[in-house]
């Protein structure tokens, strides 16, 4: 297939423990705790399908075991089925909308952090780009359009730069070029890293099979000093499930017909 051709597979970082949100996260991962009746993974997943890209590779860590039992199990609990006993043949008898998604669950380590899980996935990745996100933020982002000015600069790396409801991490910002990435939660400029990347297969020369490394510190920041680390400024709307009163936002938000987040029909 042609580079112009390829669709890169969506990496999502599932294996966090979520610990500012333990009133949920004792029992589940946090990727799994649910907002209007689905696990917020589903809602990031449902995002990048709308637009095409239903390949994914899920990078596990705490209690990564429930999101594998939780795929095995989409058919059954999702759908009307008939079960033989005896044979144990299951016949699943209607359908639901996420046909074609390709799902990748990769146990990446119990306690790595960011940029050891995506090292650990790269056996997983082909062609040239590949998209990665966090397995708690939404945000109602045009996809084809991030990748289209991920594919214009050339860089290694776009990070989708956000308006922050509360702390986070610094982008310092030059004419789209990130000049340098900061985890210190005093915003200048009003942008932080809200997820959404693109990165070419060379960022993965920049990380380290080794729990500690962090995506976050000497990869993108060393990215950003060596120029190549882009931002796409995203204006709309964006949140994270941080805490539980972010939670209960966002749940509040399913209330409604039509969520900011969901582009879906």
């Amino acid at each position: 297939m042609a580079e112009t051709d390829e669709i890169p597979k969506v990496v999502i970082l599932c294996g966090g423990r979520g610990t500012r949100l333990k009133e949920e996260t004792e029992y589940r991962p946090k990727p799994l705790v649910e907002i209007g009746g689905k696990p917020i993974l589903w809602h990031i997943m449902k995002i990048y399908a709308y637009y095409g890209f239903k390949s994914f590779i899920l990078c596990l860590g705490y209690k990564g075991e429930q999101i594998k039992e939780y795929f095995l199990n989409y058919e059954t609990m999702n759908c009307d089925f008939t079960i033989e006993l005896g044979s144990g043949n299951v016949a699943v008898h209607n359908s639901h909308q996420e046909r074609g998604w390709s799902v990748t669950l990769a146990n990446t380590g119990e306690d790595a952090m960011t940029g050891a899980r995506i090292k650990r996935i790269e056996k997983y990745t082909d062609g040239d780009t590949f998209m990665l996100t966090y397995g708690d933020g939404l945000a109602r982002i045009s996809i084809p359009k991030l990748l289209e000015f991920h594919k214009s600069h050339g860089k290694i790396g776009t990070v989708t730069g956000v308006r922050p409801p509360s702390r986070f991490g610094e982008l310092i910002i030059s004419e789209n070029k990130v000049t340098e990435f900061s985890e210190k939660p005093q915003v200048k400029e009003g942008f932080i890293n809200g997820g959404f990347f693109v990165f070419d297969k060379r960022l993965f020369n920049f990380l380290k099979d080794d729990d500690h490394c962090r995506l976050e510190k000497e990869p993108l920041e060393n990215l950003a000093l060596g120029g190549e680390l882009m931002v796409y400024r995203h204006e709309g709307f964006w949140q994270c499930m941080d805490t539980y009163r972010d939670l209960l936002l966002l749940d509040k938000l399913c209330t409604n017909q039509k969520p900011p987040w969901k582009v879906w029909k």
